[in-house]
């Protein structure tokens, strides 16, 4: 089979790309590893930026996140005694949006179903051939047969574990990482949430987040040491501790109940430079993974997408250099981005191994938050997302 775009990986990145190829008249093909259902089932994070939310409706699947979303205007931050509302709207003139990954990817498949552009899901030992040719070829296995895509651009959209940046050499290849000393115990449920807006919680005990899903499904998180493992944390144990970690008003309107999904999340920082090699091109967490303090994931793939899509778009108009740029281009939103969720991370989570002197910074930083304008400002900016 032959494409104009092949892409590898179908979350919500690459089936946003198809889409938005679609829509200008280029013809591609989305290769998913995963079943559907598969992909429909994992729980992620659900804050939207307004330049995500701008090219879904712009895509034409924004309809339902605009009347089932929730539109949050600010955020809550308390820590070390203090609690700073960060008032976006006010600020910035922006608001970010409440809609779950997994109500995204539902919207990005109903479209694509209806405009009939191809997905193939199942598809196994996906290899990328001549990359560095003007004759890229991907290989692979579906339904038991081996198939290959004869294509002009490939797009890898396949996550951190994927084939797309291995098949760039390890000699171009530059890649940074900082993993850090702790992870987050994640609980769904069916209850309400604590507060109108998302709350952030540092406390001597950890960190701690309240967040939501809709009116009626909550998604809390604690930080807990590497070695705990879900099984170690019963329902009981976790309300417990959310709610110690929660300044006190907040602690009061905490409702329990049952949790239906509990995980545990390692955090890292990783970014791999370039972004492109010959007809590849990298978008998402194939690229680059956040912490998920200040929710960047979903948003700085979509921000990839903004820029891999106009540039393909380019590219087969006759105009090649924005394709030429685009590593440099998503680079420069992706270091400032990682840099946020780093700095928020930094300044709310426990560090038991760097003392107190770095406790008693963060409290100098809350402190200088709750009084300062331009720090309240500057956070609301790079939390409703920096322009594309």
């Amino acid at each position: 089979m032959r494409h104009q775009v092949c892409i590898i990986g179908g979350g919500p990145s690459g089936l946003l790309l198809s889409l938005l190829l679609r829509r200008a008249g280029i013809d591609s093909v989305v290769l998913e590893r995963r079943s559907r259902e598969h992909v429909l089932s994992r729980i992620r994070a659900g804050v939207l930026e307004q330049g995500l939310c701008d090219m879904l409706r712009a895509a034409g699947v924004g309809a339902r996140m605009d009347r089932e979303g929730f539109v949050h205007d600010g955020t809550i931050i308390a820590a070390h005694g203090t609690t700073v509302h960060i008032d976006f709207k006010k600020l910035t003139g922006k608001s970010v949006m409440i809609y779950g990954q997994t109500e995204v990817t539902h919207d990005l498949y109903d479209e694509l179903d209806r405009i009939g552009a191809p997905v193939l899901h199942g598809t196994e030992d996906v290899t990328i051939h001549g990359a560095d040719t003007d004759a890229p070829y991907v290989t692979f296995t579906h339904d038991g047969r081996s198939q290959r895509v004869d294509c002009d651009q490939i797009a890898g959209c396949d996550g951190f574990h994927g084939v797309s940046r291995r098949s760039i050499p390890a000699s171009v290849r530059r890649e940074f990482e900082h993993v850090y000393p702790f992870g987050w115990l994640g609980i769904l449920a069916h209850t309400p949430p604590v507060a109108p807006e998302l709350v952030y919680s540092g406390h001597e005990r950890g960190f701690a987040l309240c967040s939501m899903r809709n009116a009626n499904l909550s998604r809390h998180y604690l930080q807990v040491p590497l070695t705990d493992r879900p099984e170690d944390w019963s329902d009981a144990s976790f309300w417990a501790e959310l709610r110690r970690r929660l300044p006190p008003h907040l602690a009061e309107t905490l409702v329990e109940g049952p949790s239906i999904e509990k995980s545990i999340a390692p955090l890292r920082s990783f970014i791999s430079e370039p972004m492109s090699w010959g007809r590849i091109h990298l978008a998402g967490d194939a690229a680059h993974i956040v912490p998920p303090t200040g929710a960047k994931g979903l948003n700085l793939a979509a921000s990839d997408v903004h820029y891999l899509s106009r540039a393909l778009i380019a590219h087969f108009a006759g105009n090649g250099q924005p394709l030429r740029d685009y590593s440099v281009t998503a680079l420069a939103r992706v270091w400032k981005a990682s840099r946020f969720s780093w700095s928020m991370t930094r300044m709310l989570h426990e560090f038991p191994a760097e003392g107190e002197f770095l406790a008693r910074m963060q409290a100098a930083e809350l402190d200088y938050l709750a009084h300062s304008t331009a720090a309240q400002t500057a956070l609301a900016e790079n939390y409703v997302g920096l322009p594309y």
